[in-house]
């Protein structure tokens, strides 16, 4: 079964779908996402693509980084 993350979903939705991907964002550089109760209240509204933008890290390095991981990201 693929493992499908969109851009603009809200990160709290895929952590709950996916919870290895709080473990991949904070590999890479998302460290906050690990602060009690950050993804529980600013990961409801912010998105993967809002987060990448933020955090100025390159799309592709997050793609090719969440593929090794076995997800596909869909804009």
């Amino acid at each position: 079964m693929d493992k499908i993350l969109h851009w603009d979903e809200p990160i709290f939705n895929l952590v709950n779908r996916y919870p290895e991907v709080k473990d991949i964002m904070v590999e890479l550089g998302f460290h906050d996402i690990a602060k009690p109760g950050m993804l529980q209240t600013a990961g409801r509204f912010m998105t993967l693509s809002k987060g990448i933008a933020l955090k100025k890290v390159a799309m592709e390095t997050v793609e090719r980084t969440f593929l090794q991981h076995g997800f596909t990201i869909q804009k």
